[in-house]
């Protein structure tokens, strides 16, 4: 089996990836099987393809899941937190546009007791 390409793997159907990744992992087990019976040397150097490929078809799977989701909770309220924006610590616990220019009734009655003054400026 050679190299798989990621950008391949997309293309394909769930079902698809799922049963190469059985295909695959069969291959595997035959190939560990080779090796503790003393098998070639070009069948051990194949186990590390296989396992690449595994991880391949599995990372294509779980973006594909992934985009699934955000295209589920696509203009939602409310998000699963894997899909919120990662920011920071101190950004993600700031407060909201709305929270930051509220003003407390004290704050607002100083404002119309003493509004801000207005100077004439020469031109």
């Amino acid at each position: 089996m050679t190299r798989l390409k990621a950008h391949e793997l997309r293309g394909k159907k769930k079902e698809d990836l799922e049963e190469q990744l059985l295909q695959l992992k069969q291959e595997l087990a035959q190939l560990r099987v080779a090796k503790v019976t003393g098998g070639q040397a070009s069948k051990l150097s194949k186990i590390r393809v296989i396992r690449k490929n595994i991880a391949r078809v599995y990372t294509v799977m779980n973006q594909n899941q992934k985009l699934n989701l955000r295209k589920f909770y696509k203009g939602a309220k409310y998000k699963p937190k894997d899909l919120r924006p990662k920011l920071t610590r101190a950004l993600r616990r700031r407060l909201t546009p709305k929270e930051e220019s509220m003003k407390t009734r004290k704050e607002t009655r100083r404002l119309a007791r003493y509004p801000p003054r207005k100077y004439a400026v020469r031109a």
